[in-house]
Parts: C-alpha cells; structure tokens; sequence
C-alpha cells in the first residue's frame, strides 16, 4: 500500500478549456461503451482506453469474467460541467457536472470534458468513474446496498488512476471533496447510515454526505481493525435484518464508529497499487457522426435528459421538425421525432403525429427495432381507448414489438415491452413473455422498470425470497423516485398473504 495526505484544501490547476473540433460529434465503439464526443479523435481514444481499463479494473477487483457486452452503454461527453447539469434542471441537485441514468430505452451516462485537474486527476474523469461506478454496481453487483454506500463505492472508485505502465491506483483521496470534509459540519455515522441524500436541503450537506460516505468505505475497506465488518453488514441487509441492528452488530457501538471516523481522517490515508498492469484487450473504432447524426444527436440527449419536461420536450420535437424537413430520409431522425412527441405525456401528445413519424421512419428502415417498438406501444395504447377489442386487435399490436426483437434478440426494451403488453389486455402474461422478461432483466440489470416487473412475475409464481431481494435495491436506491419501499411492503405482504393461506389450507386440511 501507498500512502496518500489528505492535504485536500491544495489547489486545484486549471488546464484550459476543453478541446473542441468544430462541434462535429464522433462515435467511439468498445467492447462494453458507445461514447459520443465533440473532443479531437485522440482525446477520445485515450478516453476510451481509460474507460476500458477503468472497467477491467473493476471486473478484476470483484471477480467477475467479462465477455463482450451485448447491450452496452451509451457516455455523452459534453463540453462543459454546467453543460450536464442544464441538462438536469437541478433534479438531481446543484453544481451536477456529470450524471447516470438507468434509463427504461437505454442506460446512458453524461459527462465533461473540462481540463480541470485535482491532485494530478481531471475532474470529468472522477466525474464519469463516479457514475460508471453506480452502472457498474447496478448490473454486476447483485445485491441491495444501502444509500450512503452506494455513494460511498462510487466516490471510492472514482479517483482510481493508472500508472504510465498500465497498474491501478485505487482508494486514493478525494481531493474536490476537500472543504467539505475538514470545514464543513461533520454528519455523524449514526446519521451517515440511515439518511438518504436526497433529505439534504442544499449542496454543501451533499457535499459533506458524499464525503463522509467515502472517508466510510474508506475506512471499512482498508483498516484492519475493521476487517470483514463492511461484508457482515452488507451480508445482514441482504439477509433481511434491520438497518441499525445490522449495523450495531457488525460496526459495534455506532458512537464509537463516529469517533474513530473523525480520527481516520487526520491518518496518512493507504491506497493500493495493482501488481500487474491492467490489461485491455478492446479495440477502440472512431466515426465520425453523418452530418443528420450530428445535428440530430444533441436533440436526442435533451429529449432523453428532459424527464417528462413537457416545456422542453415540446422545443426538442419542433427542433427534430425542422431537422426530419432537412434530412427526409434518415429514419432515425424521424423516429426521434415520434419519441418527442409521444414522451410529452399522455395528457399533452398528439398519437396521431407520433404515428405518423414512426411510420415514416419504418418506411425507410422496416427492421428499425425501436421504431418497431414504438409502434407496438401506440397501437397498444390506441386500444385502450377501444370499446371491445378482440384478440386479433390486441395479437396485432404485439406485431411491432415481436419484430424488433427478431430484428435484435440482444435489445432489452422489445422484450420488456412484449411483457408489458399484456396488463392492458387484463391477460396474464405467458411464460414466453415471462421468460422475455427475465431475459431483458438480464440484459439490463439495472433498469428499475424491468427489475420491478420482474419482482411482480416472480411472486406471482411463489417465487417471493427472490423477488423481495431484487425489490430491496430498487427501495435503497438514494437516486430512486421514492416508490421502492412501498414497492417492497406491497411484496412482502404478497408473501406474507401467501403463507397465511398456506397455513390455514394445512389446519383445513388437518
């Protein structure tokens, strides 16, 4: 081990602005990303070679064999910081220079490319590890893990580096998170193991939450008079015990936890040093976007960041107009142009122009899986509207969406909406749709919708220790949308119901 000082109020060096090459987007393909820059080719290839063996790096440290990643995700690297956190509207709270979402079309993370280096570390790297870490955590982890760690594993990783000779460097300080750390307010462990993030009221409690739950995990991973206390606790959770109880018997008295915390911080803090050198075997292949691609990728992502903003959906959809007049022949600018529309809402969409532009995109491209599937989902909804229909009517709707999945076996989304098609109907899912399902689940672990629909199909089949386990992380999750605990009481009622009636048919049949 290496030892690092939490000198962290040293300064910060700013490299100048990010690289630009006339705003002309490129693509990068690996083996697990798709990443989308304005940089020059070579920043983005060395992006990218770091961003692979950032991953390998993880794969190693948890054991996990990694094959080439059939649904990869996508990065966007944007210019600026304050350019990602635009694209939040402050959702996910001030000063976001980067962001991931595990988004129900496609896991996507969002990035910088400014040069501002802390300690020899740029800040859009830390950025993006700290996100990929969360994706990492999502789909290879299985398991629930509390919110402060789920922060904590994330800051942790993120400051891994790499010696000119390929080896990782991992655990070293979070150098941005220096004055909340030793100037602000301290959040005590006890306080630091039960509160979610999202209670703090302004960036500086989330700065010293984000801080606290790295100097946590810091020191649960690399102290030996806490070894093996982080992987009772973590084993307690998972095993349905009580969040404090696992706690106080696996960290003791949680007073003294607090004390030995605020003393880990005054310590010259250890970080590791891989012995061998990473090895990346991905080959990295550079395009530069068509000029429709181009213009049309910035719309894409606002429309993807814009959450339901209907404001700012309806601005992308006249934007994607104006761009399908330019480009009539590009399917997926009309398919985007469909998705604008038809992301407005139920309340605000006009069906009839959302179907018109998917059908324009199919014309041109008949194979286009998410068109295809777009279109599954408007005839589905078009139905509900119906006064009585029939089989066929509803066999027709799936048409789409059976398609896209032939179309690609390996695309999550076509199999979850085949899934979803039949609650409409008040038809029970099929067992091929539920082995879809499972199959989307894991393509896309860390798709809450999926993981969700798939906890509801495994306790409807009795499967309930399984679907309470996949529920517990959605019901942890600091970046959810709250509904994970109810999601969870409602299942373990389903059990619960389900053993009551299992016992009385016993005393019944006694």
């Amino acid at each position: 081990m290496k030892k690092a000082g939490l000198g962290l109020l040293a300064g910060i060096a700013i490299m100048g602005g990010a690289d630009r090459a006339e705003a002309k987007w490129l693509r990068a393909d690996t083996d697990n990303f798709i990443i989308y820059s304005e940089g020059s080719e070579k920043s983005l290839r060395d992006f990218a070679d770091k961003l692979e063996r950032f991953d390998a790096t993880l794969s190693l440290r948890f054991g996990i064999l990694r094959v080439k990643e059939p649904n990869r995700l996508t990065i966007y690297l944007v210019e600026r910081s304050e350019d990602a956190g635009r694209l939040t509207a402050g959702r996910l709270g001030p000063s976001i220079a980067g962001f991931y979402s595990p988004d129900p079309e496609g896991s996507f993370a969002v990035s910088n490319r400014e040069s501002t280096v802390i300690k020899g570390t740029p800040e859009w790297q830390q950025t993006l590890f700290h996100e990929y870490g969360h994706h990492f955590m999502r789909r290879y982890l299985p398991a629930a893990f509390p919110a402060w760690f789920i922060e904590g594993f994330a800051e942790y990783y993120s400051t891994t580096d790499f010696t000119k000779d390929g080896k990782a460097e991992i655990g070293k300080p979070p150098y941005g998170r220096a004055y909340g750390l030793l100037e602000m307010p301290k959040i005590p462990a006890e306080t630091l193991l039960f509160q979610r993030p999202g209670t703090m009221r302004n960036s500086g409690q989330m700065d010293v939450y984000y801080g606290r739950a790295w100097l946590l995990t810091h020191m649960l991973y690399s102290s030996a008079t806490r070894s093996g206390q982080l992987g009772a606790y973590l084993g307690a959770i998972n095993k349905g015990v009580e969040a404090k109880k696992a706690a106080t018997d696996a960290f003791g008295d949680l007073a003294q936890l607090d004390r030995d915390l605020n003393a880990y911080l005054k310590q010259r803090l250890s970080y590791r040093t891989t012995g061998e050198p990473i090895a990346v075997s991905a080959t990295v292949t550079i395009t530069p976007l068509s000029p429709a691609d181009d213009a049309m990728l910035p719309l894409q992502l606002e429309r993807k960041s814009a959450s339901g903003d209907e404001e700012r959906l309806s601005k992308v959809r006249d934007g994607l107009a104006k761009l399908a007049a330019q480009y009539p022949g590009d399917a997926d600018v009309w398919y985007e142009l469909a998705m604008a529309e038809w992301d407005r809402g139920k309340e605000k969409r006009d069906p009839g122009a959302a179907r018109a532009s998917v059908d324009k995109a199919l014309a041109l491209d008949p194979k286009h899986v998410r068109a295809n599937v777009l279109l599954g989902r408007i005839m589905l909804d078009a139905l509900r509207e119906k006064a009585d229909p029939s089989a066929a009517d509803w066999n027709a709707a799936r048409k789409p969406i059976i398609l896209a999945n032939q179309a690609n076996p390996d695309d999550p989304v076509p199999l979850l909406a085949y899934f979803q098609s039949f609650a409409p109907q008040g038809r029970e899912p099929p067992s091929i749709a539920v082995d879809g399902l499972a199959r989307a689940f894991e393509l896309a672990p860390e798709n809450g919708e999926a993981r969700i629909n798939y906890a509801f199909a495994l306790a409807n089949r009795g499967k309930f220790d399984r679907a309470i386990a996949l529920a517990k992380s959605i019901a942890y999750d600091p970046h959810g949308n709250g509904d994970g605990p109810a999601l969870l009481d409602q299942l373990e009622a389903m059990k619960a119901k389900s053993e009551g009636k299992a016992a009385a048919d016993d005393e019944s049949a006694d």
